[in-house]
């Protein structure tokens, strides 16, 4: 049986939304162990002056635990 648990991280990124993701995810890696999935769920942009600043996003981040025992 596994256990898992959803944690929300805010990511941002000057550049673009796949790097977002990949930010969000390396984020909850250091962190948190055991990432198993991510969800984007709403995409932000920051603007200033007239242009895009940066891009930010929500995500739930997906964290299992495996609770089966070794055999004995």
């Amino acid at each position: 049986m596994s256990v898992a648990r959803v944690t929300e991280v805010i990511a941002e990124s000057k550049k673009r939304f796949d790097d977002v993701m990949q930010s969000g995810i390396e984020r909850a890696n250091t962190t948190q162990k055991n990432v198993a999935g991510a969800r984007i769920r709403d995409q932000k942009r920051v603007i200033g002056t007239s242009k895009v600043k940066a891009c930010r996003a929500p995500m739930k981040v997906t964290l299992c635990w495996s609770t089966e025992r070794p055999l004995e």
